[in-house]
């Protein structure tokens, strides 16, 4: 596989939908009734041009090597551990991103480089779409919000790409294949590696269903099933060798990283716990991301995220066990999803919606 090749592609099938409502000037129009396109079951809507009618059919079905079984387990695991996956989402993955200049580079010619709180709420609600029992059947809303965020990114490589700021040649295309599989492999292999690092115990299949879906999930979104590896063994390796290969210090970078901490602390009230959000995210970072992006060091709570993973790890062990561990893990979950949903929804021009399955 040639992964420099993959710098300079991208999804030609989006791509060639969003040229067409550009040139036709009707992409404002389509992007009005796409809002109210939410469910797999729910017909397409009339009044779209023939390209995009035709991409929604084409896209409209998850590949066939999907395997429904793996799908409905990665949803039990998730309703088991979902505010952990939620945690190292928020404190690791959205960090881990943000340790990749060239995307990053591109978020900051998007304007979205002081909305924070915007992308975070899009990623949220693309994973619990995700995680909905049948998400990509009957009753499941996932399949449209995979083709819109497709249609996204292939509005930000035609508008992004034309910038006199983008040098093809030096930086590809943005939102190429390369950065679409690095993601795929940040919210995936590496979530996976930061529960871990907080103490919660993720078993061998817990984990290879949730990269399943992640998978599955990649291919409807317009990555080349080809370059995505089939097992999480190789998930992991090519993590290794070509994600954590592309981290590197960027002044977008740490002013990204810095708005999201900035958005955290706002979860905490008053400023006695000022230092926390930093702390876990350098617990599920490693150090010298964490450096490069100009995450606070703080001792004092650095011992403090150390003995809770500790802890987190006592209470996980005896979660099946115990009913008052479970109370207390269930509790914890509540209070972070719930706090993390009333601030994001709170004047914000972006809605989080949980699904009604995921409430509990």
């Amino acid at each position: 596989m040639d992964l420099h090749a993959l710098k300079y592609e991208g999804d030609p099938l989006a791509d060639a939908v969003i040229a067409d409502l550009v040139e036709s000037g009707s992409l404002n129009e389509v992007n009005r009734v796409l809002q109210e396109f939410r469910g797999n079951d729910e017909p397409i809507p009339e009044n779209l041009p023939d390209s995009v009618r035709e991409y929604l059919i084409a896209t409209d079905e998850p590949p066939a090597w999907m395997d429904e079984e793996r799908v409905a387990r990665a949803h039990e695991f998730f309703i088991d551990d979902g505010v952990h996956v939620a945690s190292v989402l928020s404190f690791g993955a959205m960090v881990n991103c943000y340790a990749q200049p060239r995307p990053s580079r591109v978020l900051t010619l998007t304007h979205r480089l002081n909305q924070p709180h915007r992308r975070l709420s899009e990623t949220s609600q693309f994973v619990l779409n995700m995680m909905e029992p049948n998400a990509f059947g009957t009753g499941g809303s996932f399949v449209p919000t995979i083709q819109k965020t497709r249609l996204i990114h292939a509005a930000v490589r035609y508008f992004v790409g034309r910038s006199p700021e983008w040098d093809h040649d030096e930086d590809g295309v943005p939102v190429c294949q390369q950065d679409l599989l690095g993601a795929l492999l940040i919210f995936s292999v590496q979530v996976i590696d930061g529960m871990r690092r907080i103490g919660v115990s993720v078993t061998g299949t817990e984990a290879e269903d949730y990269y399943h879906v992640w998978r599955v999930a990649g291919a409807v979104l317009g990555i080349r099933p080809d370059v995505m590896p089939e097992t999480l063994r190789q998930a992991e390796e090519l993590s290794a060798s070509m994600v954590r290969a592309s981290y590197a210090p960027s002044e977008e970078g740490v002013e990204l990283t810095r708005n999201l901490i900035e958005l955290y602390e706002k979860f905490v009230p008053g400023r006695a716990f000022d230092g926390v959000v930093a702390a876990m995210v350098r617990q599920v970072v490693d150090e010298e991301v964490a450096d490069w992006l100009e995450v606070p060091r703080s001792k004092a709570w650095t011992k403090a995220v150390g003995t809770g993973t500790r802890i987190m790890r006592v209470l996980e062990r005896g979660e099946d066990r115990s009913r008052v561990a479970r109370a207390v893990l269930d509790r914890a979950g509540d209070l972070l999803l719930g706090a993390s949903v009333r601030t994001l929804t709170d004047g914000r021009p972006t809605t989080l919606t949980v699904p009604a399955c995921l409430r509990r």
